[in-house]
Order: structure tokens, then C-alpha cells, then sequence
């Protein structure tokens, strides 16, 4: 109805059979998951469903359990990651999204960084916009203060932003040389 598609928040507390309701109504990603059954995460990645994981939730909650990542990647559901910003799960750095991503939810560098961009990017449908460095593309870039990419996730509590380029024009820049 009025070209509006789904995206739905569901599991986080109780199994509720979310993401088999995620199937059923076509969402584009689903959010939280962290108690969705094996029938119902096989369902979503059958469908195409994105996983919006969402680990500074389980963290702001002092919870030990956080989505099974690893699970859903065996299964083929495409993997996001996002901040869940809310009063109980008060940050926006997605740098510490990374981090608890690899620390909790067992994901590679690589793997959270792809889930950080190009597929945070397409559960938005904005894929053919951001999300990736492509010709066509609006040329948005985070440069980190590191040796390479799998420092991200282990250098945490600390800004590692250099200089962020937004549309291809620079925005911003740490330590500008005068």
C-alpha cells in the first residue's frame, strides 16, 4: 500500500515467529533476531531477507546473548549492521557496532565491515546509491587511522576517523595539515 515495504523489528525478547512472519509479508530487512528459530531464519534467507543485527542492544542490556550471526551466515541470510539508537541503547558509533560484531556475534573484520556498508546499504534500498565505492555512486567514505582494515574492530574506544568524504567532496578531517 502507497509503495511502502516492510521492515519489521522482531525476536529480540521471545521467539514470537517473526522472521516466518518477515517471510510472509515480503520485508526488506528484519531487525534484532536474536531469538528467531532455525525455520524461521531459513525462511528469511530463502526470501531475501536482510538481517539487521543489532549488537549494542544485548550490550546496553548487559545481556550475554546476541544474534547467531555465524548461524545465519551458514544459512545464507544476507548479514546488517546498525545502532538500534534508542533511549536504551543510547550510541551511534558504528565503530563500536564493528567492534561488539566481531567480539560477540564472532564475525570477521571483513564480514562486519560488509555488513556495516554495502548490505546496511541495501536494507535501506540504497544500494544503488551508497554503500560501496562504485562509478555512479555518491562517493561517501569513512579514511580510519589504521594499518588496515582488521585493526577496526579491535582498536575500539578510541575515534579512529581520519577524514570523511561525503558526495566526493571532504567533510572532515582530523588532523588537517595547515
Amino acid at each position: 500500500v502507497y509503495g511502502l515495504k516492510p521492515q519489521i523489528h522482531i525476536d529480540e525478547i521471545v521467539d514470537s515467529g517473526g522472521a516466518l512472519l518477515a517471510a510472509e509479508v515480503k520485508a526488506v530487512q528484519a531487525g534484532h533476531l536474536l531469538k528467531s528459530n532455525e525455520e524461521g531464519l531459513k525462511a528469511i534467507a530463502k526470501a531475501g531477507i536482510i538481517a539487521t543485527l543489532l549488537p549494542g542492544t544485548p550490550f546496553c542490556l548487559m545481556s550475554n546473548e546476541y544474534a547467531p550471526a555465524r548461524k545465519m551466515i551458514s544459512l545464507g541470510v544476507p548479514i546488517a549492521l546498525a545502532t538500534d539508537l534508542n533511549p536504551n541503547c543510547w550510541t551511534e558509533s558504528m565503530q563500536m557496532i564493528i567492534s561488539l560484531s566481531c567480539y560477540n556475534m564472532k564475525l570477521t573484520p571483513e564480514e562486519a565491515l560488509t555488513a556495516a556498508t554495502i548490505n546496511s546499504a541495501c536494507a535501506l534500498q540504497k544500494q544503488d546509491e551508497v554503500g560501496s565505492l562504485e562509478v555512479g555512486k555518491k562517493a561517501d567514505l569513512v579514511i580510519f587511522d589504521v594499518p588496515n582494515y582488521n585493526f577496526l574492530p579491535y582498536h575500539y574506544g578510541v575515534n579512529l576517523v581520519s577524514k570523511v568524504i561525503k558526495s566526493g567532496s571532504l567533510v572532515f578531517e582530523s588532523n588537517p595539515k595547515r
